[in-house]
């Protein structure tokens, strides 16, 4: 397994088409606005080789015969999907962010299922290609999302709007289109591209799932801006080392060798995956936003504390609501992944249900939590002068008696970097729509639940029925 600090000299061997701003940058690696975001993934490398999270951070592959990074993990067992949410929580609490490897790890799982259904070929690449992704320990970037364009129109009928297949070449196939809000695509070393949605007939050219590395030729990444991302690398950073990552990607007719095509217009198969897909990653949420919901819950505390109101009764039951709000997301999460079931080929899957409770629990929670960490902080976390400010020869003694000194300063600065800076990204934007917007959850909650039996229960106690 690689080390944090050769994962980032793996990242430097690439001849990445990466624009930041308008300008192709030619270093990512040491840019201000990118090195934040590698950081975080450097931190997933960091924990396999920890003591105390070795067994958390890595699991043996029944694939490979060999340990693994437990982001390039299958979930073989039932505690694989536990431990996936506990890491995640811990890695949260750790970088304050998102650490971008999630879609990928979840990715594979669904798509080891989907090309199982699509036959024996698809299946056989797609175990071959992980195999090498295994020992090689990379950072996949799951790419579904596409950029849609007018909801009310079919793939078909707005064909740009949709990664798709344009050509069929020998050895391969060609794609064109794009892959948007892409969670560290640009920190990654390859793209695993899935369809978003369900296809029907008609629609199979728009059924690709297909890997190829970041710098192949033809993708180019487009960085996204983020809330006050001037900020990064300075002193108003607010988390002074780690931070996320969104990238638009675009594919200008790249070719893809067939051995890296595992599925190529099969419709079940495709749909199978979204699911599949769509189930782990929403329990993906109960442990890395628990986990930076932590970081915020320390530092309300912490600020309650320097103001001096810490053992105030509405204080401290503020505090508490934060607590207990963090748990029922962490709760529900764990809960959809110990109540698992074993497809046909291999992997476990997590309970559908709670694993969409858990998602739409996180797109009200945080935001709630973040409200009252704001209420706590005061007016100050958006007022608060630069530290640069603080430490002015002229003025900085008589500023830091007026707002407190760099302590208090540094930590309003990271409430509001979480709240409604940089960092307001993976926890409330990506909470909302990350996974599926909440409209999602509701339609396959709805699809899901058993309303009958419920309706026959309240008919027995009622007296309806004669048994």
């Amino acid at each position: 397994m690689r080390t944090a600090p050769e994962y980032i000299d793996s990242l430097r061997q690439r001849n990445l088409r990466l624009f930041v701003d308008g300008e192709l940058v030619r270093d990512p690696v040491s840019h201000p606005k990118v090195r934040p975001a590698i950081n975080a993934v450097a931190a997933t490398y960091e924990l396999a080789h920890d003591p105390a999270y070795r067994e958390l951070a890595t699991a043996h592959s029944a694939l490979s015969n060999i340990r693994v990074n437990r982001f390039c993990h299958l979930f073989e067992e039932p505690q694989d999907l536990i431990r996936k949410v506990e890491l995640q929580r811990v890695l949260g609490r750790l970088t304050g962010t998102c650490f971008q490897r999630c879609v990928g790890m979840d990715g594979l799982n669904a798509l080891f299922i989907a090309t199982w259904e699509a036959g024996k070929d698809a299946h056989t690449r797609f175990v071959q290609w992980l195999r090498g992704v295994q020992h090689r320990d990379e950072v996949i970037c799951g790419a579904m999302t596409d950029a849609k364009g007018d909801r009310r129109k079919r793939p078909a009928a707005q064909p740009d709007q949709f990664l798709r297949i344009v050509e069929r070449r020998d050895g391969g196939v060609v794609l064109r289109g794009a892959k948007l809000h892409q969670t560290g695509a640009a920190n990654s070393h390859q793209i695993l591209v899935m369809p978003g949605m369900a296809m029907r007939p008609g629609e199979e050219e728009f059924v690709v799932a297909a890997a190829m590395p970041v710098d192949a030729p033809g993708i180019t990444m487009v960085l996204g801006r983020q809330p006050s991302d001037g900020r990064k690398g300075g002193v108003d950073a607010g988390n002074a080392k780690y931070g996320g990552q969104e990238v638009v990607v675009l594919f200008d007719d790249v070719f893809v060798p067939g051995s890296r095509v595992f599925l190529d217009g099969e419709l079940a198969p495709a749909a199978t995956l979204v699911e599949a897909f769509a189930g782990y990653h929403r329990a993906s949420y109960g442990g890395c936003k628990p986990g930076n919901l932590d970081v915020l819950i320390g530092a309300s505390r912490l600020l309650a504390r320097l103001h001096g109101v810490e053992q105030a009764s509405h204080i401290r039951d503020k505090l508490v609501e934060m607590a207990h709000l963090t748990e029922t997301v962490h709760g529900v999460g764990l809960a959809a992944s110990a109540r698992s079931h074993q497809h046909k080929a291999g992997p476990w899957q997590v309970d559908q249900i709670l694993a969409n409770v858990c998602k739409h629990n996180v797109t009200r929670i945080p935001y709630e939590i973040v409200r009252l960490a704001e209420d706590l902080a005061g007016g100050l976390v958006a007022t608060m002068p630069s530290l640069a400010d603080l430490q002015h020869p002229e003025f900085g003694e008589q500023l830091r008696r007026a707002v407190g000194g760099e302590e208090r300063a540094k930590l309003l600065r990271l409430v509001e970097w979480m709240s409604y800076g940089a960092g307001a990204v993976p926890l409330r934007i990506e909470c909302m729509h990350g996974a599926g917007s909440p409209q999602a959850q509701r339609i396959v909650l709805e699809r899901n639940i058993d309303w009958e039996t419920r309706v026959q229960h309240a008919r027995r106690l009622a007296g309806l029925d004669n048994s």
